[in-house]
């Protein structure tokens, strides 16, 4: 149910064409689907509970035409896509995918790619930022703030937040401080990561990856743990890229043919890991900031928007028209960013 006085209402796609006309496939996003945080997911703010991703699905079916990551190649070989498509998509290789997301996304026939980092299926080790959010949350940032010392990099840092150790912290270390870094926080903080992994039971088995084809869902690559790509060299493509493909296509049984940046930022689809992802016969990458998809966009950075509202208002918003504001904000001259556009002020990080 939308309040009264919405701006929302069907006819209001119109509004969006005026706003960004040629906005073609629209990629949404989510990660974790869940009822509440836990000591591993609140910092991040990727949960989605169960009943606003239903809403989600019921939204997506009834205005856009769902579509596949087969349909999304076919488009860049010729084949038009449907009106409104919009392509699912899962970061992370939680667990909730499986157990919730899938059969509802099969309830409401919307096929989805799901991206997985190789080292945490089956529960063997956690991601670094599902450790770093339980070492914050129950210990403090005082540990956070003495393994980024004892890591020997950055160590003149001072973090107050979780979003500085994301976005400024692990950004910018190379891939073995980065080691060092994981190493120092699980000594500090005295847990048998093995065993917290396994209790916590955050990732996709490698039997829930499998059942995964049973609801017309494909997995993709995300790289092995997890990394920034702008940190690695590219003599770390392979551990990184090429083994977590591996791994995923013996795993799943299917061929793994698209990638997702972790995070998500532009900045970490380098020219050297796109030159490799297009010599490694990849067919789509993907970021997640939030901009409009246009027919020039190209199938090498095919941007997505994470999801996370509770009403049909909100969802319009999220997908078509706060990616259309920030792709019109992209294209201004550089001394025009602070400007306003149409009354929406641009000097914002929409």
């Amino acid at each position: 149910m939308n309040s009264p006085g919405s701006l929302w209402y069907p006819g209001a796609f119109g509004i969006g064409r005026v706003l960004g006309p040629g906005y073609s496939l629209r990629c949404v996003l989510f990660h974790d689907i869940s009822d509440s945080e836990s000591v591993f997911t609140q910092g991040l703010n990727g949960t989605v509970t169960r009943k606003n991703f239903q809403r989600a699905l019921e939204f997506l079916s009834r205005y856009y035409t769902p579509v596949s990551l087969q349909d999304v190649v076919a488009s860049f070989e010729g084949q038009a896509l449907p009106r409104r498509a919009i392509l699912v998509t899962f970061d992370d290789g939680y667990a909730s995918t499986r157990q919730v997301a899938a059969p509802l996304c099969l309830e409401f026939r919307i096929p989805a790619v799901v991206f997985a980092n190789a080292s945490c299926l089956d529960n063997r080790e956690l991601a670094l930022d599902n450790l770093v959010c339980y070492v914050a949350n129950t210990t403090g940032l005082k540990t956070i703030q003495a393994a980024i010392r004892d890591a020997g990099n950055g160590q003149d840092l001072e973090v107050h937040s979780l979003p500085e150790v994301f976005g400024s912290f692990l950004p910018n270390i190379s891939l073995s401080t980065r080691m060092l870094f994981r190493n120092r926080l699980v000594e500090l903080a005295g847990v048998r990561e093995s065993e917290l992994a396994a209790e916590a039971g955050l990732y996709l088995s490698s039997r829930q990856v499998r059942d995964l084809a049973d609801f017309d869902f494909e997995i993709g690559n995300h790289t092995y743990n997890h990394v920034h790509c702008r940190s690695l060299l590219a003599s770390e493509f392979a551990a990184e890229i090429d083994r977590n493909g591996s791994v995923l296509e013996a795993i799943s049984g299917g061929k793994v043919r698209s990638f997702s940046v972790p995070y998500g930022s532009s900045s970490d689809l380098t020219s050297g890991v796109l030159a490799h992802l297009q010599q490694s016969g990849y067919e789509a990458a993907f970021l997640a900031e939030g901009r409009a998809n246009f027919p020039d966009t190209g199938q090498s950075r095919l941007n997505r928007v994470s999801v996370k509202a509770a009403s049909d208002a909100a969802l319009f918003s999220e997908i078509e028209v706060l990616p259309r504001l920030r792709s019109a904000k992209d294209r201004l001259p550089l001394h025009s960013k602070s400007a306003h556009i149409s009354g929406v002020s641009t000097d914002l990080n929409l």
